[in-house]
């Protein structure tokens, strides 16, 4: 950033994150954890310490425990740095009695706050997307093009267009239109080609820049979410433009697309990858041992620190930290998101609960931290049930979810 500018990021800590249930049933959705030792909130995090932004500020409401501790355990910027992190979390005033409403509601709240800061823009983000982004560039454009408000937008299938806000702009990246989530009855205007190109449509990754004044214009309006309301009104009263980003990209919004991206690490060449040394994604540093192995045959898969892994079968799976797996068991597009600590027998000295014992067969299963699964148990979904709920389980998009803490006994079969 230049002398002139300051720009100060705002990042969204996450509503109830339903679709994200039972992931979200005890921590906030930012605080979910991918790829073995991350967590979501990582994401954003990196990409504003990598990109030079050093002032961020975190709205939070809901189960926010996990959350902020993750927080305050993970970045601390030095003085040296002139950076700051700031949590602010729902609260009730005065003038305000009711908790955070939307997006734009969320920052609307602490606005006073922000109107204190010696900042020229604010950039907004999602704690709950996945991608590495530049801010810098981003912002560059937004200074070039003399912007009130530029919208970071990535092209994706027609196919998908029902699930963003789709935007149409001219040459100069200005834009024309937008349409938040179009409907199903609105699609064959959309086919019409005024908003396609090579089958895809510009959608609006939900991040914007905006002048610190015009952000302050636009909360006047009528509305608290950013997507469905503030940023359509916008783009017809300031001048508006593209930030287009390339790169990959995908919103953690549901069970689907959880599962979905983390199996993908486990890809040769990922898309998103965590192999970057120029470019890292940081967490919270855990003290833990290198992972035990016994002859186990690993295909294309990621275990993290700490793992105990005996004579089993892992395919295309994650394990998380500290993760245990006996002998005999067969994971196949399993993320295992491992433990807070090992649960074990002292007198025989081996680890006899939390984890995976012996003779398990898990099939597209994702197990959040601190579960036991007895031994022999099956857990597959030959039949692609989409939806259900079970004594010790879920059923989301054909994925079978394991919630926190939960214990299934021996020889359970689903």
């Amino acid at each position: 950033m230049t002398n002139k500018y300051r720009l100060d990021a705002i990042i969204l800590g996450g509503g109830r994150g339903d679709r994200l249930w039972p992931l979200t049933q005890k921590r906030a959705k930012p605080a979910v954890q991918i790829g073995g030792k991350h967590r979501l909130i990582d994401i954003p995090m990196s990409n504003c310490i990598n990109s030079g932004v050093n002032h961020i500020h975190i709205l939070t409401q809901f189960n926010t425990a996990s959350l902020h501790r993750h927080i305050f355990q993970t970045y601390k910027l030095d003085v040296f740095s002139r950076g700051n992190i700031e949590l602010l979390a729902a609260q009730q005033t005065l003038e305000n009695s009711t908790w955070f409403q939307g997006t734009a509601d969320a920052v609307r709240s602490y606005w006073e706050r922000f109107r204190e800061l010696p900042v020229t823009h604010f950039i907004i983000l999602a704690g709950d997307h996945l991608y590495k982004m530049d801010y810098r560039d981003f912002f560059q454009t937004h200074l070039d093009t003399d912007a009130d408000l530029t919208i970071a937008a990535k092209p994706m299938p027609i196919e998908r267009a029902d699930q963003f806000g789709i935007i149409k702009c001219d040459k100069s990246n200005r834009i024309i239109e937008f349409i938040e989530k179009p409907k199903t009855s609105d699609m064959p205007e959309i086919l019409k080609g005024r908003w396609i190109s090579d089958n895809q449509v510009l959608v609006s990754m939900g991040i914007y820049i905006f002048k610190k004044e015009i952000l302050h214009e636009a909360l006047q309006m009528e509305g608290n979410d950013f997507g469905k309301d503030i940023v359509p009104a916008s783009i017809e009263k300031y001048q508006t433009s593209v930030y287009r980003f390339e790169d990959y990209w995908e919103d953690i919004g549901t069970i689907g697309s959880f599962f979905d991206a983390n199996m993908a690490l486990t890809k040769p060449n990922p898309e998103f990858s965590f192999y970057d040394f120029q470019n890292p994604i940081y967490t919270y540093p855990r003290f833990l041992p290198g992972s035990r192995v016994a002859e186990a045959e690993i295909e294309q898969s990621c275990m993290s620190e700490g793992c105990v892994v005996g004579r089993s079968k892992i395919k295309n799976s994650i394990l998380g930290m500290s993760s245990i797996v006996g002998d005999g068991v067969l994971l196949d597009k399993v993320y295992q998101m491992g433990a807070d600590f090992y649960d074990s027998d002292l007198e025989k000295n081996i680890y006899t609960r939390i984890g995976i014992s012996d003779g398990s067969v898990l099939r597209k299963v994702i197990l959040d931290k601190n579960v036991s699964v007895g031994k022999n148990v099956v857990l597959e979904n030959p039949g692609n049930i989409q939806h259900k709920d079970g004594e010790f389980y879920f059923i989301r998009e054909g994925i079978i979810v394991v919630p926190k803490g939960i214990r299934i006994p021996d020889n359970t079969k689903i």
